[in-house]
Order: structure tokens, then sequence, then C-alpha cells
């Protein structure tokens, strides 16, 4: 029996998301227990001026404990994680900003070197990024960027993948046949 221990991040909030059926498509290719965070049903907002010098406390006491840390905790522990985040105003969606903000914690995510260089501190050896676009032509690069400089350089994550479809809402393009080339990789991809 395989105790990989998964995290999947969805950030798809439409029941019928193109984004999250790349997901389960690769989700159902890794091998271990898969833990999800559907950040729609968190009610997460970004953290309040009260909320950063709680933590900051605890943080300077050493105590984690406290709930607030939970997302960071369960990052930090993943040996994989899958983000899924639909390409929204040439980035992610919001909520996805703001999980980051809920895990990036001094201590449980990554630390500092004496001289101020980052450290990471995650057990996760790979992240994917799956994201789908209507249009075409457009960076990825503003959004999976961001979560490739953030997890690489902060949280210590040496493999940062990218799993895409694009042009899925441009004229004449058949989006099912689109979605189902790119299930029909993810499906020939080597599993671990």
């Amino acid at each position: 029996m395989n105790n990989k221990k998964i995290l999947f991040i969805n950030a798809c909030d439409r029941p019928d998301s193109r984004t999250k059926r790349l997901a389960d498509a690769l989700l159902s290719r890794l091998k271990g227990e898969v833990t999800e965070i559907r950040l729609a049903d968190e009610g997460l907002t970004p953290l309040s001026y009260e909320e950063l010098m709680r933590r900051e406390a605890c943080i300077a006491a050493g105590e984690y404990d406290d709930p607030a840390f939970r997302y960071a905790k369960a990052f930090a522990g993943a040996d994989e994680i899958v983000l899924a985040a639909p390409y929204w105003d040439m980035s992610f969606p919001s909520e996805v900003k703001v999980f980051v903000e809920r895990i990036s914690v001094r201590g449980l995510t990554f630390t500092f070197t004496p001289q101020g260089e980052p450290v990471g501190l995650c057990r996760a050896k790979r992240l994917w990024y799956v994201a789908t676009m209507g249009a075409e032509g457009l960076p990825f690069d503003y959004g999976f960027g961001y979560i490739k400089g953030v997890c690489g350089v902060y949280y210590g994550i040496p493999e940062i993948r990218l799993i895409s479809a694009c042009g899925l809402d441009l004229d004449g393009r058949d989006a099912e046949a689109i979605i189902a080339e790119k299930e029909r990789e993810i499906s020939e991809m080597p599993s671990d």
C-alpha cells in the first residue's frame, strides 16, 4: 500500500469545471491518499491585521497548534500537490492568492537563513498546476509563474509542472475534443 500523501487544492468553482476534469484525470494517475481542500467551501478571506498579529505571536512562541495553521501544515506535510485553478483575469481565482497567504508561515512552510535567504520546509517533491483557458495565446506565466516562484523559492518544492488546455471557448473549436485529448495525454503519462 502506498502511503504517499497527495494534497489536492481545488479552486474550481463551476460544477462542470474543465479544469477539475483534468485534475481528476491527473489524480487518477497518482498513487497515494488524496486530501482535497475545495477553496470555495473554505470561506477564506485575506488575513486581517489582528490575524497577522496573532499569527506572528504564535510563530515567535513556536506554537503552531492554532487552527489558523491547518492549511500550512497540510501543505508542508504533503508528498505531492495538485493545484487546479482555471485561468481568470490573466492569473487565477483570487482565493488561490488568499490560500497562499494562509500557507506562507515561517517555521512551517519556509524559514530564513541568517543571511535572510528563504529555505523551504515543505516535504513535497512535486507540485502540479492544472489550468484551462477559454482563449489562446495569453501567457500562463502570471498565475503559474507566481506559483512556481513561491513554491520553488519559498517552500522548496523542486519540481513544478503545468498541465493546461487552451482555446476552449474560441469559435470553431471543439472544447470537448480538446479536453478529451488532454485527458488522453494525462492517461499516457508514466505513473510513479
